[in-house]
């Protein structure tokens, strides 16, 4: 009986769901996914598309124009496609800026940008990271200074962002900035930026990864952009840090769900090919480390399913903590590696070549350790909750 990873949070309902999600896959992102790594970017049709598929914002209520379903709706989507290589969509980034808005923003925040978000007419970015601060976010220097312009209130932001997401096609911005230095994180706050016929804002080169190459990735620049008061992200200055930290589980463990699902589509095409691929006159499958080493993936990946299935399970009942989402986040991406450069000495020099869906998985693999959270912040975090 071939062995199967099963997955404990699925029901009947989430595997016809998958069947929807993987024909959107087949039919709208595997053709298009070698230009979009050559131009660095899926383009805005993908997003509508998926929109109209229904794919986006799953687990968003349908009151604020999302599906109504829960994270296993998402896990699926993020599945299908990490199994594949396809990172070009970085649809949990857009669903991390929905939960942000739907967690933390004002009734009329929600009803203006969570409809156009799951209709894919706004592609949603978070604006973190700065040269020189990495995972230190305590350390941000862009300023949003109060400010009044025509009568109006509203807020002044200065500063750039790097490593940016969806950062060439967003629509929307949240951007972390302080609204008061002398406050340290308590001064901090998130500033909702409309991208469309913004005057100051700038999206600056698409960067050059190692992998992640159909992602837009890029630096963003704020020059005296200027923002209303509603923009604010909840309507009160100094709670931006808390609004970060509050989402952590959910981030963290979207990254230990593609982590493991990679694993698996790993495991699948090299299985495939040891069987297949021929040396010194029998299958490389049949060679004693051949089977040892495709046993001890098959076992990672069985381990990693019964944690990461039972994160899933208890974020959609409300009760996973950060610590536990940070070990999903920090095994999962560890693992990862593990597993994958394992499958690539299996293909030998043809898993050297991105032609093959496991290199592609290789280099994809290496910032899953670094992004969400390096590994030694995981291991900081978890060592305070013993």
């Amino acid at each position: 009986m071939p062995i199967t990873f099963e997955r404990s949070w699925s029901d009947s309902d989430i595997e016809q769901y998958r069947d929807t999600v993987v024909r959107f896959i087949d039919d709208h992102m595997q053709p298009d996914d070698e230009a979009a790594r050559q131009r660095g970017h899926v383009g805005h049709e993908l997003w509508r598309r998926a929109g109209e598929a229904g794919l986006l914002c799953t687990d968003i209520p349908e009151e604020w124009g999302g599906a109504g379903g829960d994270f296993r709706h998402e896990a699926v989507f993020y599945e299908e496609m990490s199994r594949r290589s396809l990172t070009g969509m970085n649809a949990s980034v857009h669903s991390i800026v929905a939960h942000y808005l739907l967690n933390h923003g004002t009734e009329a925040q929600k009803q203006r940008y969570l409809p156009r978000m799951a209709r894919g007419e706004l592609v949603g970015a978070i604006a973190m990271t700065e040269p020189g601060t990495g995972s230190d976010l305590q350390g941000i220097r862009t300023r949003a200074e109060r400010t009044e312009r025509e009568g109006r209130k509203g807020y002044l932001i200065n500063g750039a962002k790097t490593f940016i997401s969806n950062g060439f096609l967003a629509g929307l911005v949240l951007v972390v900035a302080k609204t008061d230095p002398a406050q340290g994180a308590k001064g901090t706050s998130i500033l909702i930026v409309d991208t469309q016929d913004c005057p100051g804002f700038r999206v600056g080169r698409l960067l050059d990864k190692m992998g992640l190459k159909a992602q837009d990735t890029s630096e963003l620049f704020f020059d005296d952009v200027w923002v209303g008061e509603e923009q604010l992200l909840g309507g009160r200055e100094g709670q931006g840090f808390f609004q970060l930290m509050a989402d952590l589980p959910y981030e963290r463990l979207i990254i230990g769900v593609t982590a493991l699902a990679a694993m698996e589509g790993a495991y699948e095409a090299t299985l495939a090919y040891v069987r297949d691929r021929k040396a010194f006159g029998q299958p490389i499958a049949d060679f004693q480390n051949t089977k040892f080493k495709l046993a001890e993936i098959a076992t990672e990946i069985q381990v990693g399913r019964a944690f990461i299935d039972r994160c899933v399970e208890r974020l959609v009942r409300g009760e996973l903590d950060t610590a536990t989402a940070s070990m999903a986040k920090l095994w999962g991406s560890e693992a990862q590696g593990r597993v994958v450069d394992a499958c690539v000495q299996l293909f030998g020099g043809y898993g050297y070549m991105n032609e093959y869906l496991v290199a592609r998985l290789y280099t994809d693999a290496r910032i899953q350790r670094i992004y969400g959270g390096t590994s030694e912040i995981m291991k900081e975090v978890i060592s305070r909750a013993m």
